[in-house]
């Protein structure tokens, strides 16, 4: 059985008003994949009425608290004292939130202490994967 690491969180939501809203957030981090971390914004939270979540790596994550990091879909920066801006690109736009960057670290040990960074292939079924790989194959 691996053990699930979730932790709500409150983000501020970045608009070009100059309120920024807060809005509940889930930091979520399972064994079973590893190398990936889930930010979860409920339903009343975003402007399609339904529950979003972006998978990105807990890497990334890892280093955007430091400096920024992100090419793609999802980027991480510091900002100012004790504050993590989280950009996530799509087709429709570009959400921004900030979070404490004491809430990310500590969100972070707590994943470091279930699989601790390069250990991430332990908890991988490779055997599986490719067995059910090959069967789709066929």
């Amino acid at each position: 059985m691996s053990t699930v690491i979730e932790q709500p969180v409150q983000v501020r939501l970045i608009a070009s008003a100059p309120r920024m809203e807060t809005v509940p957030a889930t930091l979520r981090y399972d064994p079973d994949d590893p190398f990936a971390v889930h930010m979860a914004f409920p339903a009343p939270a975003t402007l399609e009425g339904a529950e979003v979540s972006w998978e990105f790596a807990r890497e990334l994550l890892e280093a955007g608290i430091e400096e920024p990091a992100g090419v793609g879909d999802v980027r991480v920066r510091p900002y100012g004292y004790d504050r993590t801006v989280l950009e996530f690109h799509a087709r429709e736009g570009v959400a921004m939130v900030h979070i404490r960057t004491s809430e990310v670290r500590r969100f972070l040990e707590r994943t470091r202490l279930v699989v601790p960074p390069g250990r991430e292939y332990q908890h991988l079924d490779l055997d599986g994967d490719l067995t059910a790989l090959l069967r789709d194959a066929c």
